[in-house]
């Protein structure tokens, strides 16, 4: 019989608990990186000062993904939630201060000192929610069945996806209501919120087993150790971080490429639209799961997903456009939710935290750096090429000409890409190792009910009722 979710009762109900205050928190961490994006750009007009916040957010989310990770192991996870929301709320606390004592002018002046610091700040307490970003998984791997563990990891994705599309809203309308001080408001009374909430819920822990990596130090090499460990387990990271450098392609070149067809009223609306497609496909998965095969799961998904971006930009179409892109999102669920559920049954409990840090590092960092190079080349190259060059002489006459069509086929050539290695994954010898891994793998060892922990309080009695 096929096992099925039960967010009602024992360890599972704690996961649910710390799902929604992870998504409420994560939604308000969001809505400050997006609302000070958006003001900062009014205040100054400065385009790239905003490049420079997408920057600091990315370049910030790489290098400290090591270094959370393996916080995440060295402490327990409650506490490391905990301090993720204080250290957070201390930055917004102060940030609100700066914010209230300082003249509006001095915000205007893009070069000005005071508002990157306050910038700067911010986006420190942005980043330091990224340590819920990587304690959830381990969670999951802690408290809920290891048969259930895909479906946990679906509605993980979901919560990805509202907190995205519900950040959308939010940070516009604070910004044009208020300013930066409606926002830093909300922050400060989710955060102690959030605070006060997990003071309430009891998570049952293992005694924690502190490897030669110490406590909450930064181990690289033990961690590539545990990485090399496991059979094909770093050709999966790797094949990661080339989709997510292909994946750049997207994040550099899709808003330019939409707005060539419509005003940007309607493509923010589609958008927000498509967001819906991966909190559909997180509910998916946690009602179908990704079967016994998880990493084929996540290749053929992938297979499909670069198919569906190779095809929607032969023609200048919305509607094959919007065809893709509900793909690609409808689909992305299922991607990270395999890939998740691999990682939690083939790696040591008390490493995950520190893999799965090592693998955000990773992967983060492909997609920042592709974007980078990427735009200058399609200007300087691409679009001549496609625009009165050998491109357009060649292929113009059914592909078409000009901006629209170059970036056009920046998109299929990466589609191609991405499928062809997509595809080779598939034969690989890698893929039969870490599939056998997986297979063989005993997910008990990884995870704990709350009959195992005697010290433990029941459950019932320590968690709050959900409203």
């Amino acid at each position: 019989m096929t096992e099925k979710l039960d967010l009602r009762d024992g360890t599972q109900r704690v996961f649910a608990h710390l799902l929604v205050s992870t998504l409420t928190v994560s939604v308000v961490n969001f809505t400050v990186w997006f609302a000070v994006t958006f003001w900062v750009y009014i205040e100054t007009q400065s385009v790239m000062a905003t490049g420079l916040i997408a920057g600091i957010f990315l370049a910030a989310t790489s290098l400290t993904g090591i270094w959370f990770g393996s916080i995440v192991d060295g402490y327990g996870k409650r506490a490391v939630m905990q301090a993720s929301a204080a250290v957070s709320l201390v930055f917004y606390l102060a940030c609100l201060g700066i914010y209230l004592a300082t003249p509006a002018e001095v915000f205007r002046d893009p070069a000005s000192p005071l508002l990157w610091g306050f910038v700067v700040a911010l986006m420190l307490g942005v980043i330091a929610g990224n340590l819920r970003t990587i304690t959830l998984p381990t969670l999951v791997t802690l408290l809920v069945p290891a048969g259930v563990r895909d479906r946990a990891n679906g509605l993980v994705g979901t919560a990805t996806g509202v907190s995205f599309l519900v950040t959308s809203v939010i940070s516009g309308l604070l910004v044009a209501y208020d300013g930066m001080r409606s926002t830093l408001v909300l922050g400060v009374v989710v955060l102690t919120a959030s605070l006060v909430h997990l003071s309430r819920v009891a998570v049952p822990e293992p005694a924690r087993v502190h490897d030669d990596g110490g406590r909450g130090k930064v181990d690289l090499r033990g961690t590539l150790r545990v990485v090399g460990s496991v059979p094909g387990l770093p050709a999966l990271i790797v094949f990661s971080c080339v989709n997510n450098l292909l994946g750049g392609v997207f994040m550099a070149l899709m808003d330019p490429y939409g707005l060539t067809m419509m005003s940007v009223q309607a493509w923010g609306l589609l958008w927000g639209a498509l967001s819906t497609g991966v909190i559909i496909g997180g509910l998916l998965v946690a009602r179908t799961g990704l079967g016994s095969r998880p990493v084929r799961t996540l290749l053929l998904v992938n297979a499909t997903l670069w198919t569906a971006t190779m095809l929607f930009p032969l023609q200048a179409s919305i509607v094959l456009l919007t065809i893709g892109m509900a793909v690609f999102m409808l689909l992305m669920p299922y991607a990270e939710a395999a890939e998740q559920t691999v990682l939690q049954r083939v790696v040591p409990y008390e490493r995950q935290g520190r893999v799965f840090g090592f693998a955000q590092s990773v992967e983060q960092a492909a997609s920042p750096l592709t974007a980078f190079l990427l735009a200058p080349v399609t200007e300087l190259w691409v679009v001549p090429f496609m625009t009165d060059g050998a491109g357009a002489r060649a292929i113009g006459g059914w592909f078409g000409t000009g901006t629209d069509r170059a970036i056009a086929l920046v998109f299929v050539a990466a589609g191609l890409l991405g499928l062809v290695a997509t595809l080779a994954a598939l034969a690989s010898r890698p893929y039969r190792r870490v599939s056998a891994a997986y297979r063989d793998a005993t997910p008990a060892a990884a995870g704990i009910t709350a009959d195992e922990d005697p010290d433990t309080p029941p459950l019932e009695a320590t968690c709050p009722t959900p409203a």
